[in-house]
């Protein structure tokens, strides 16, 4: 494994790739902020507003897997480019169906079909461009990507809805979207072919390694299998080599429980819970964003660090067990000052391992298959995310948030028993 730096390229195109996700990001999460505006102004009714709101999302569930194929088969500068300049021709073509809740949630739905390449793509180039000691720091920054999105969305939708409609948001994601396009076909380029190797890194666990592969390991003190020449492991489909992928998009898919939980339903709790106003509420859940943004960032680094990814997202795993306890002991009673403190925390620990888990599974999956096991990472939260909204309301009315909150805390302390012990690295 080499010591050298990233290169200039490889910073740049991680800038590009945020920025490119936080566009798309205002593409998905933008009509979310404009419900009210279609119930008053276009007289949709809340349930039509609710789908188109909907809409992005279900479109980028239904194609992350395809476009994580496009980029693997024709590479990520292309999969980007024409991902994010779709996502833009389709937001300006809504401007056209603005009075019909029906072609809106049809053209709203293509634009966020087409902003799903993002989400494989630009993971994808950043692996690929960043050495294995700085990747758990690139992919971190780049997971800041969304709820920075999401933040300038809130921040600047209402006002232009405000100022021009529903018409206005749409040309102003389409000129955004169109100049990542533009940025993105300049800038980006598909990172180097690497040596194919298959690297086992620390704690060694052979329960998941093929046959020929456990007997063909390194002697302490080397990085891969065969370094230089290509394993039999990277010439086939790595779901198939071990079970190293399915357990950390279980995992995953575990540890997002809470997540989700905490930002679909937190500024509720702390209103109605623990008696905050409206308005603290709202600057809690914005700090706790925050946080969270630059914990991806400072767990990424320390994977790095120390050299495994799997054994911090364990100890991430414990920690959200134990925070969202808390949180359950909390809604016995309303102490709003040490609710709102336990909650930020709460919800940085809960975002802490998307950035270990992206860069395990892209170095897992290798060069060949990290588009499509992207994908499947992406859809398998969206899916999760999408059943725990009502999953979780239905718990909250039948049991209360105490017992809710409990029974959600059972999430992540199954995933501590599914995680790998080692890390695997194809990419390196």
């Amino acid at each position: 494994m080499t010591t050298n730096g990233p290169t200039r390229q490889a910073w740049v195109i991680l800038v590009v790739g945020v920025l490119t996700q936080m566009a798309a990001t205002i593409a998905i999460a933008g009509p979310a902020f404009l419900i009210p505006y279609m119930h008053s102004d276009l007289g949709f009714t809340l349930t039509q507003a609710g789908t188109v709101a909907a809409a992005p999302s279900f479109g980028l569930i239904l194609t992350l897997i395809a476009w994580g194929a496009f980029a693997d088969r024709f590479g990520e500068r292309l999969a980007m480019t024409l991902g994010i300049g779709l996502t833009a021709a389709f937001s300006a073509a809504a401007v056209l169906v603005v009075d019909s809740p029906i072609w809106m949630v049809i053209v709203i739905a293509a634009s966020g079909a087409a902003a799903a390449s993002v989400n494989s793509a630009s993971g994808r180039v950043v692996m690929g461009w960043f050495p294995r000691h700085r990747r758990g720091l690139a992919m971190g920054i780049r997971q800041m990507s969304q709820p920075l999105g999401t933040s300038v969305a809130a921040v600047t939708i209402p006002p232009i809805a405000a100022a021009g409609g529903f018409p206005a948001y749409l040309w102003f994601v389409a000129a955004v979207t169109g100049v990542l396009a533009l940025i993105c076909f300049a800038l980006i380029r598909n990172p180097p072919t690497p040596t194919p190797t298959r690297a086992e890194v620390a704690d060694p666990d052979r329960d998941t390694l093929p046959e020929a592969e456990r007997h063909g390991r390194n002697e302490p003190g080397t990085d891969s299998v065969g370094e230089g020449k290509p394993s039999a492991a990277s010439t086939i489909n790595p779901y198939r080599s071990d079970s190293f992928l399915w357990r950390i998009h279980a995992v995953s898919a575990l540890l997002v429980v809470p997540q989700f939980a905490f930002s679909t339903y937190g500024l509720v709790w702390l209103i109605v819970v623990q008696g905050i106003g409206a308005g603290a509420a709202g600057a809690i859940v914005a700090i706790a964003q925050i946080v969270g943004a630059v914990g991806r960032m400072v767990v990424g680094a320390l994977s790095d660090r120390t050299g495994s990814r799997v054994g911090l997202m364990r100890i991430v795993a414990v920690a959200a067990v134990i925070v969202v306890v808390a949180i359950a002991i909390l809604s016995l009673t309303e102490l709003p000052a040490v609710a709102a403190v336990v909650f930020i925390l709460a919800s940085a620990v809960s975002v802490a391992d998307n950035g270990l888990a992206f860069a395990s599974v892209a170095e897992a999956a290798g060069p060949r298959w990290s588009g499509k096991a992207l994908g499947a990472q992406n859809t398998g939260q969206f899916v999760m995310s999408a059943l725990l909204g009502p999953g979780f309301g239905a718990l909250v009315t039948a049991f209360g948030y105490p017992l809710s909150f409990g029974l959600i805390a059972i999430a992540p302390l199954l995933s501590v028993g599914i995680i790998p012990r080692r890390d695997v690295d194809r990419i390196t």
